[in-house]
């Protein structure tokens, strides 16, 4: 069984990806010029995948270990 220990980080590990991929996608966005076009839409589209893997979980873990 999964402990409650791995569930937490696993949790906050996923929250702390999101952020710093929405971090890193407005820091190209405010910089502009070619980096901006070549990553910023890109780390946006990663920031959303990571964010419903991440929701995907904590509704999982929500669903398995309601107590």
């Amino acid at each position: 069984m999964i402990s409650g220990i791995f569930v937490k980080i696993l949790s906050i590990t996923l929250l702390i990806a999101v952020g710093i991929v929405l971090i890193l996608g407005i820091g190209t966005l405010f910089k502009g010029g070619e980096t901006s076009k070549k990553y910023s839409n890109k780390l946006m589209q990663l920031r959303v995948i990571i964010q419903f893997v991440a929701i995907l979980v904590l509704v999982g873990f929500a669903y398995f270990f309601k107590n």
